[in-house]
């Protein structure tokens, strides 16, 4: 079976969220026992990541060295990410599988994911991104093109374009590389934004969401299975109230309207869900969400909430 498997930031970082290099080489090396074993029962894997925290780390350096130092854009804050994750996710992955006697070719690609330059995420944008400051550091910071809102008590916090990912551009490369019996780490925190640009692409300054940029891909690609590694083991309805109830097997029509009566926060779970619905509904055969240590279990769908186009056998 072909399975994307999207890394949490979970899986990059202390359980404390800490993500010192030692932290994230721990929490990689961690993760990749679970890759190693869908890679052992025999499955075709793409592996693609958040990178929230190390984004979070740059654009702190670069709030320091303002005063000296242009702040890098968030085009390149995403492929500096993607070199440092991806190299040291190939490292532990090709480790765990030469501990277990299992010769697999591993490769990280630099990917871009081409966004709509009209899209309306970027004359609104609403992504909050980094630490909460004072108002006069949000005032320095906006004298170098920065948007920043008031975030009330808390403070004031920079916010960026998330535009929707139309395509993956490097999704033959990738698929040629899986035919040929490599295992691929791609797409890391969400694609490098870029646009057209004639007859090619420019990148630009935004976000795109992870998990999203995981259902396109694994659609693109021809997986079986979407499986979305989190720190829950499956998703909640109701949560935080006495109803609340964990959700096992579901159709993707039954999930669907759960997600349009407002039951997961847009922040956290949401676009978990709206990735795994956007996968089913365009033909994928089963998307799970579930924690990290699950996932072996969950490619067969045992555990987790696990989305099919009929739900529950």
């Amino acid at each position: 079976m072909r399975i994307l498997v999207a890394l949490g930031g979970n899986a990059m970082t202390a359980p404390d969220g800490s993500a010192a290099p030692d932290d994230q080489r721990r929490a990689i090396a961690g993760a990749a026992v679970h890759l190693a074993d869908l890679v052992a029962a025999g499955h075709e894997v793409i592996v693609t990541h958040g990178n929230g925290p190390q984004v979070g780390n740059i654009l702190r350096k670069n709030e320091i060295a303002a005063g000296e130092l242009p702040p890098v854009s968030l085009d390149w804050c995403g492929a500096q990410t993607q070199g440092t994750l991806g190299f040291t996710i190939v490292d532990r992955i090709e480790k765990e599988l030469g501990d277990r006697g299992l010769a697999r070719p591993v490769v990280a690609l630099v990917t871009r994911t081409a966004v709509d330059p009209d899209d309306p995420a970027f004359t609104h944008p609403v992504k909050p991104i980094g630490a909460y400051h004072p108002r006069a550091h949000a005032a320095r910071m906006e004298r170098h093109g920065q948007v920043w809102h008031d975030f009330g008590e808390k403070g004031w916090r920079r916010v960026v374009a998330s535009p929707d990912p139309v395509e993956v551009l490097e999704t033959r490369t990738i698929v040629h590389l899986v035919d040929a019996g490599w295992i691929v780490v791609a797409a890391g925190g969400g694609g490098i934004p870029v646009v057209p640009d004639g007859h090619g692409h420019n990148g630009v300054s935004a976000v795109i969401d992870k998990d999203l940029t995981a259902a396109r891909l694994a659609a693109s690609v021809g997986a079986d299975c979407l499986l979305i590694a989190t720190d829950v083991p499956h998703a909640v309805s109701g949560y935080g109230t006495p109803e609340a109830c964990d959700i096992g097997a579901v159709s993707v029509a039954e999930l669907r309207e759960m997600h349009r009566s407002g039951e997961f926060g847009s922040g956290s779970m949401g676009p978990k869900i709206e990735a795994v619905l956007r996968f089913v509904e365009g033909g994928g055969r089963r998307g799970v969400i579930t924690a990290l240590s699950s996932l072996g279990a969950a490619a067969e769908g045992a555990v987790g909430t696990v989305v099919t186009s009929a739900g529950p056998a």
